[in-house]
């Protein structure tokens, strides 16, 4: 199987890049990712049981591989929710498939976004992992209009090995996620 050409890219470019610009000695300290969580949660689903199979259908169509369901954790009484209720589902990908996802939502995905300028450099955790909130699926070529009931949104978790947020958006930065000024 050939290599996605986003982890070409890392490998040849930006690699020997961060290596210039942080001053690292070593090639093992150079940040890298680790993997990519998608999460969409489906809090309408306690009224509609649907939602969850239209849900896990969008991600698996997202992402290529099947999602798992998240089920509650706690019974909370003011809405209506016990304990093992699917609110929800999450995808993790790693390796090739990784890449080659990340590379469709940079090239393809995210210039669909309505009044698009660049994602917030605010979106960082504090350990260089970094999630983007996006308000419809829809954005995703992969996703047949016809088939959606509802237009629902996702969060796309994109964690590296980074030990700062300084890191981690040159990292991103470098790989072609396009940052606000």
């Amino acid at each position: 199987m050939a290599q996605p050409a986003l982890k070409d890219k890392y490998l040849k470019e930006v690699v020997p890049q961060l290596k210039k610009e942080l001053g690292y000695k070593n090639v093992m300290q150079i940040p890298r990712l680790k993997k990519v969580v998608i999460n969409m949660g489906l809090g309408e689903a306690l009224q509609d049981a649907k939602l969850i199979d239209s849900g896990v259908y969008t991600l698996s169509q997202i992402s290529g591989q099947k999602p798992l369901v998240t089920r509650a954790k706690k019974a909370i009484s003011n809405f209506k929710l016990r304990v093992g209720v699917p609110i929800g589902c999450a995808v993790t990908m790693r390796g090739n498939r990784m890449y080659e996802f990340l590379d469709r939502f940079i090239n393809v995905a995210m210039p669909r976004i309505r009044d698009f300028k660049g994602v917030s450099s605010k979106s960082f955790d504090g350990r260089g992992s970094y999630t983007i909130g996006l308000k419809e699926q829809l954005i995703f070529p992969e996703i047949e209009y016809d088939k959606i009931e509802k237009v629902k949104g996702l969060n796309i978790s994109i964690v590296t090995t980074a030990k700062t947020d300084e890191e981690g958006k040159t990292l991103l930065r470098l790989l072609g996620i396009p940052f606000r000024n």
